[in-house]
């Protein structure tokens, strides 16, 4: 049920519409309405910044390979070291925030790899330049709890919108670093810093950036509509989880390690790709440094639209069709951008490679908007756990591709990018074997058994002692509010009543 934010009995006023869970019921992108707006720009500028630390070093490859005497091998092990480190710090980023709040949780660990950060600038050998890029690599798990702020703050009927243009413009930062630092590397030398000094100091500013991001987030977030855990759960208004039950209902929900596994051939591609793609310009086209870099940029910065018109089509559909919708948009939308990785793969011109690599990140970037607009929907009590498990696998298929078909000198670039979208192509066809009682699947509509509505979904993740003490009300407003996942089709859709009217003020 959708009441007006300013007459929401007894809980603050909120200067949105929201839902009978105080989630907003719509996404106004240049709104800083508190909290439901500034969290969304908290959480992607936050994650943003991580995104350019992480992929600062690759841009300045040639510089620092020449520097450090980095081999093919050396480079291929760093890059590879630089997304394994989120694998378990994404699945850990969940937990911390099922139990403990994304806003401490995304703090804590901005504050933790930042260190990390500022050394990049005194590597000296292979195993240090491995090294720093590794503990870097964990901040990546922000995305996580980006993810999860997102699903806490917004309704059914917007989160795939809001997941996907808070992600899209945090994996921004992929694209952004590739010009960032080679014009910081360009301004540093040119002020008179030798090129092998120019690159470590060109390195301060992402870390300086990250860490007045973490403040920003201590200081102007908010964990949920109402407040944040520490403070709802002191007032009895939210019940204090146990870690056992949480990451039991999210690990053993196979729909989390399917999401996972395609996860891993969208946002994993994208990982290999902002590993590679400088380089694979620059060495292959004989471009400058700066110029690869720019070429190298257009795929990361596609994310500004990519991403969030992902999660913007995973809810249209899901308007029209429910969640059948977004698996087979999810589905097709992965599938192209496959059949693109393995076009850009064969051919062979500087012109026609640039036009594919863009429409191609455009696909594999929606894909990964598209995911999270299912997300949500998996697990209630174990949003983050479920969103920790996908967001994982990402890092998982970024490893395995890296360690596949570019580590070394087994495959050339072109190759490795021609059998990368073969890849994606295959791990995507699991997505048919996503099925909701409730709703349904790609083939399969809802199950016509009885103890199959969305109460019965989420609720079975509360055993009835549980129940008794009323800690599943969140998930019993949550499953009234997703019954719009049912789509338009179905004759038995529940519509939400008209929106109370709001007050003076808000009208004006």
């Amino acid at each position: 049920m959708e009441v007006s934010g300013a007459e929401s009995p007894g809980r603050a006023r909120f200067a949105l519409p929201v839902d009978s869970e105080h989630k907003a019921t719509v996404f106004r992108l240049f709104s800083l309405a508190n909290p439901h707006m500034r969290t969304f720009h908290l959480s992607w500028i936050s994650f943003f910044a991580c995104f350019v630390s992480t992929f600062a070093a690759p841009p300045l490859v040639p510089v620092i390979r020449d520097d450090l005497n980095l081999t093919a091998t050396d480079i291929g092990n760093a890059g590879i070291a630089s997304v394994s480190g989120a694998v378990f710090a994404r699945v850990a980023m969940g937990t911390a925030c099922d139990l403990f709040g994304p806003r401490l949780a995304s703090a804590s660990l901005i504050l933790i790899t930042t260190p990390a950060v500022y050394c990049s600038a005194i590597a000296n050998s292979a195993i240090s330049f491995l090294l720093v890029r590794f503990f870097t690599g964990f901040s990546l798990a922000t995305f996580v709890s980006t993810q999860f702020w997102m699903s806490s703050m917004f309704s059914p009927l917007v989160v795939g919108s809001a997941n996907g243009v808070a992600a899209g413009w945090g994996n921004l930062g992929g694209g952004a670093t590739q010009l960032i630092m080679p014009l910081l590397f360009g301004v540093i030398r040119d002020a008179g810093a030798i090129k092998f000094t120019a690159w470590r100091i060109a390195f301060f500013i992402p870390a300086l950036f990250q860490t007045l991001t973490a403040f920003m987030i201590m200081f102007f977030g908010q964990d949920m509509p109402d407040g944040n855990f520490r403070k709802l759960e002191s007032s009895g208004e939210k019940a204090k989880d146990e870690f056992s039950r949480v990451l039991y209902h999210g690990v053993t929900n196979y729909r989390g390690w399917i999401l996972a596994l395609t996860y891993g051939y969208c946002f994993g591609v994208e990982l290999t790709v902002d590993n590679i793609v400088a380089e694979y310009f620059y060495d292959r086209f004989d471009l400058k440094l700066h110029t690869a870099g720019m070429v190298a940029a257009t795929f990361g910065l596609a994310n500004v639209f990519s991403r969030p018109a992902g999660g913007w089509l995973s809810d249209v559909m899901a308007r029209r069709f429910g969640m059948r919708g977004r698996l087979w948009a999810l589905w097709s939308v992965q599938t192209i951008g496959g059949v693109l990785c393995v076009v850009l793969g064969r051919v062979g011109s500087l012109g026609a490679s640039v036009a594919v690599m863009i429409v191609f990140s455009v696909f594999v970037q929606a894909a990964c908007g598209l995911t999270f607009g299912v997300v949500p929907f998996v697990s209630r009590r174990s949003l983050g756990v479920i969103s920790g498990m996908t967001g994982g696998g990402g890092n998982v298929g970024a490893v395995l591709t890296q360690l596949i078909f570019f580590q070394g000198s087994k495959y050339s670039k072109e190759t490795g990018i021609t059998l990368m979208g073969i890849m994606i192509i295959c791990c995507t066809l699991p997505i048919a074997l996503i099925y909701f009682p409730q709703w349904g699947g790609m083939f399969c509509g809802p199950s016509s058994a009885k103890g199959t509505t969305e109460e019965d979904y989420y609720l079975s993740e509360w055993s009835d002692k549980e129940k008794e003490k009323g800690f599943h009300q969140a998930s019993l407003k949550f499953a009234d509010n997703s019954k719009r996942e049912r789509g338009s089709r179905r004759g038995d859709l529940v519509t939400a009543p008209e929106e109370k009217a709001s007050d003076p003020e808000q009208e004006a």
